[in-house]
């Protein structure tokens, strides 16, 4: 197979980052499963806690002004707590509810095939003017569909530019970059809003256990992501990416199957059902004296957004339901269940790791040692007049870095959160502005770290159409993504924080 003109793993300035990244990844390979990082940092709040306490110190919570002593977990009272409280700090992990729940619908809808359908009839049928714009914003939404979005639209991606004449590896690159960088932001409400809300939560009660983040609390801000990083992504690949990599000559046998006219007629069907579901939903939430709303008839707060994620399941099972049922994937009703179930297999790494995660987390709550870190880290900021957005730009850089070296964003958040929430909301940075912050960072740092899992897939689609590729070659490409998204995306959450637009309802920089 002849190859493109071009290779950008063979241009010297690529070889530095990619040495670079090697180190990173043979760095990262010696870490030990993020389910171990947990266990052993349960282990060092154990040790850390009776060393603290040992010496006797306390710290007054700035909320309720109450002096709270370091509590040993090396101790008699410390033993029957870890005894006592592991299934339950495991089950009331209020993450792991939210997420089972939302999978259940989301995952019904992915195994039926509706995800796919819907993806592949996105990108096939916008203008070829636009193709570059909506393999970007196909591939952000996808996240929809979770990590199955990575398998799923890089090689679509690929198989739609070199149809139409284009450079095959910058669609590859277009897809990945939506997919992994932007796979945080979304126009609707996904699994990812409601996991990190859980953990935000969870996170701010050492501070404040009234403070809920809920999913929809970042959304306003990641409805323009969307929109903002779709144009991004599609000037990048335009004019940074395709003239690097020139003119493709090689000749592949790639055929790019639309949607079957029973695929359409099932995309269709689902998009009524998903419409009369929402119609219904307004109906009642605008209903006079409607009880999804507040006693003031608001919806900030109300039970319409405290009860989002059940309407959010509801929703995504009515739409799966609906495509199932259309291209007979769904002939009885057992086969529901039966979707989900495969759905939840799907999800039992994510559990094991939240049982390991719920310990360390808990462990650092009952000790108090989150609210002392939190109480002195906030103080010496202040002592260095680092209280400031330079305080939450540092957080944000630094998230950057450590997701060179943790992929999973949940997992980081777990590891993050229980320090920085607590920390940056004593300098009055609402929690839900602080997770912001936490995962535009996190997520345009996913397609550089070889640690990413799914690296390595999208590594062997692109060796489809250039055999001599490499992990330089992807790296090289998915730089200029990165590291221009993050920089984008900085830039609009300290104009959200400013101008003082609302991340999500009622949500703003500030408690």
């Amino acid at each position: 197979m002849a190859q493109p003109e071009t290779n950008v793993e063979n241009q010297p300035q690529s070889k530095g980052m990619t040495r670079f990244l090697n180190g990173i990844e043979k760095l990262g390979n010696k870490l030990p499963d993020p389910f171990f990082i947990f266990i052993y940092l349960a282990a060092f709040v154990m040790i850390i806690s009776w060393i603290v306490s040992s010496v006797g110190a306390s710290v007054v919570h700035p909320g309720t002004g109450e002096e709270l002593p370091i509590k040993s977990l090396i101790s008699g009272e410390g033993l029957q707590y870890i005894l006592s409280s592991m299934l339950t700090n495991f089950t009331g992990f209020k993450p792991l509810g939210l997420v089972l729940a939302m999978m259940l619908g989301i995952g019904l809808a992915e195994k039926v095939g509706l995800m796919e359908s819907a993806i592949k009839k996105s990108i096939l049928k916008a203008p070829t003017k636009m193709i570059t714009y909506a393999v970007i914003f196909v591939g952000i939404l996808g996240n929809l569909a979770s990590d199955a979005a990575f398998v799923l639209v890089p090689p679509l991606a690929a198989m739609v530019f070199y149809t139409v004449g284009r450079h095959p590896l910058a669609g590859l690159a277009a897809g990945f970059a939506g997919v992994g960088a932007g796979f945080t932001a979304n126009i609707f409400i996904a699994g990812t809003d409601a996991l990190l809300s859980g953990i935000s939560t969870e996170a701010a009660k050492s501070v404040n256990s009234d403070i809920i983040v809920t999913p929809v609390d970042n959304w306003y801000f990641m409805i323009v992501s969307v929109i903002i990083l779709s144009v991004v992504g599609a000037l990048i690949t335009e004019k940074i990416i395709e003239p690097r990599l020139g003119t493709y000559k090689g000749d592949v046998d790639k055929v790019l199957e639309e949607a079957s006219p029973l695929e359409s007629k099932g995309l269709r069907n689902s998009l009524i059902a998903g419409l009369v579901f929402l119609g219904l939903v307004a109906l009642v939430l605008f209903w006079p004296n409607s009880p999804l709303r507040n006693e003031d008839g608001g919806i900030i707060p109300s039970p319409f957004l405290s009860g989002i994620v059940p309407i959010i399941l509801f929703f995504f099972i009515t739409v799966g339901v609906a495509y199932g049922v259309t291209v007979k994937k769904i002939t009885s009703t057992s086969d529901i269940p039966k979707y989900m179930a495969e759905a939840m297999k799907d999800m039992s790494g994510y559990i094991v790791l939240i049982f390991a995660a719920a310990q360390f987390i808990s462990y650092f709550n009952w000790t108090n040692l989150g609210t002392w870190v939190a109480v002195n880290g906030a103080e010496a900021l202040t002592s260095l007049e680092l209280t400031g957005l330079p305080v939450i730009v540092g957080f944000s850089m630094l998230t950057a870095v450590l997701n060179l070296i943790i992929f999973s964003g949940s997992a980081q958040w777990a590891l993050e959160a229980p320090v920085f929430v607590p920390m940056l909301m004593l300098l009055d940075y609402h929690p839900a502005f602080i997770q912001a912050a936490y995962r535009i960072a996190d997520s345009s740092t996913n397609i550089i770290t070889p640690l990413n899992p799914y690296i390595l897939i999208v590594l062997a689609f692109m060796k489809e159409y250039d055999k001599k590729a490499g992990l330089g070659t992807l790296i090289a490409l998915m730089l200029p993504y990165s590291i221009i998204f993050y920089i984008i995306w900085l830039i609009l959450l300290i104009a959200f924080a400013l101008l003082g637009i609302p991340f999500g309802p009622g949500v703003h920089m500030y408690l």
